[in-house]
């Protein structure tokens, strides 16, 4: 079982790219500690277009015709502080981590705001001969191959514009894949035989939050929304499995699922304050990828489908004022090129995410669509220049109304650094 600190999640994937040794290693005893993390920021302008109110909802593109915003923000990955251990006692790896992760942008003037977030805090315990378990908050199972292997990862992506002042963009979530987020949970992870891995876990489950009308591809609460007051009752289950092999052509294939049960659906009329209980549904999706890297060319590729599970964030307007499950789709494509000596990483990735609306809504698609390419160059082993061009844009096919769209261009420029 290795325990070692895995920087926000991307260490790995940077230190795979890059060569790098992240993290800061300390004796203590019985213990080994490792303190890590990241630091980054960029300058970023983007430029709105499209129609007014297209782009409401969590891509953030703001209200179509908009001005332009210039920011200085963090990218997909939050500012970064973890220390993390390991030690060998009766026979077991035991092992922690624990993180947090300040913003470093703030639109305020005079003040700073609190931008906090604590996206890790869980103990593991196992052995090699029988796999580890996992006990605490972390990255979530389902669609977790899908962020990491994202290339904007290390950059900006969608949403500079909108959540300027936030700890993090959206990078490709929810153009291409649904978010991991990070999740309490108990979860087991197998033995590693020959490339073959799986996890399994029980994780906290979301309550449904979303539109019920549907109506300009507002994924937020309406005059004939549905909420859901489960208040954890019912938990989500998720599981992934992967194969990976070394060679001249080395890869990854993966698969991930999760399903959660979703009590006490209501339909509320925000207008008379009154409310109707629509029952539960079950909410479900699942995911398959794959990563291949010939020489210094890279190729990945990823598709999910799922009903119930909503756009962008789990559960975000999976369901109409009906209570019934709207179906979810979406992929992404990725292509990337390391120059030799350079070190320099050229990519190029395509991806979207389709929700489907029901008889009900006023929609018969929402479809959130990005392009990104971008250059990632290793100053150092630790530093990263980055430089990024992406265009996002919401369309909305409505039922008896014509077809709105929002759009948003994003330039960004900046660094990453990993200890």
């Amino acid at each position: 079982m290795n325990t070692k600190l895995n920087v926000a999640v991307a260490a790995a994937l940077f230190a795979a790219a890059t060569g790098a040794q992240a993290g800061i290693t300390i004796p203590a005893g019985d213990w080994t500690l490792d303190i890590g993390g990241v630091v980054n920021a960029y300058y970023t302008h983007t430029t709105f277009s499209g129609d007014t109110g297209a782009g409401t909802g969590p891509l953030g593109l703001g209200d179509g015709n908009a001005d332009s915003s210039a920011n200085i923000t963090t990218g997909l990955l939050p500012n970064y502080l973890s220390v993390s251990g390991k030690t060998r006692q009766n026979d077991l790896d035991v092992g922690f981590t624990i993180s947090i992760n300040p913003g470093a942008s703030t639109t305020n003037s005079g003040r700073q705001t609190s931008q906090q977030e604590n996206r890790q805090a869980f103990l593991t315990f196992g052995d090699a001969s029988w796999g580890s378990i996992k006990l605490g908050k972390d990255l979530g199972i389902f669609a977790s191959d899908a962020i990491l292997n994202d290339m904007t990862l290390l950059g900006v992506g969608s949403g500079a514009g909108s959540l300027a002042g936030n700890t993090t963009t959206l990078g490709r979530i929810g153009t291409g894949f649904m978010y991991a987020d990070w999740k309490s949970q108990v979860a087991y992870t197998s033995p590693n035989w020959n490339g073959f891995q799986f996890t399994a876990g029980v994780t906290q489950a979301w309550n449904a939050v979303g539109d019920g009308s549907g109506t300009a591809g507002a994924l937020t609460a309406s005059t004939s929304a549905f909420s859901s007051t489960r208040g954890g009752s019912q938990p989500a289950f998720e599981g992934k499995a992967s194969y990976e092999w070394t060679g001249d052509v080395a890869g990854k294939v993966w698969a991930s699922a999760i399903s959660q049960k979703v009590d006490n659906l209501q339909s509320f009329n925000g207008v008379s304050g009154t409310a109707v209980s629509l029952g539960s549904e079950r909410a479900y999706a699942w995911d398959l990828g794959t990563t291949i890297k010939v020489a210094d060319f890279g190729l990945t590729g990823y598709y999910y489908d799922g009903k119930g599970i909503g756009q962008t964030l789990q559960l975000n307007g999976g369901f109409d004022r009906n209570g019934k499950r709207r179906d979810s789709k979406g992929g992404y494509v990725q292509g990337t090129y390391t120059v030799p000596g350079a070190g320099t990483k050229l990519g190029l990735s395509w991806g979207q995410s389709k929700l489907d609306g029901n008889t009900v809504d006023t929609f018969d698609e929402i479809k959130d669509e990005m392009w990104t390419v971008g250059a990632y160059h290793p100053l150092t082993k630790h530093l990263n220049l980055v430089a990024e061009y992406s265009d996002v844009k919401r369309k909305v096919d409505n039922v008896s109304a014509a077809t709105a769209e929002g759009k948003a261009k994003t330039i960004s420029f900046g660094a990453i650094l990993f200890f």
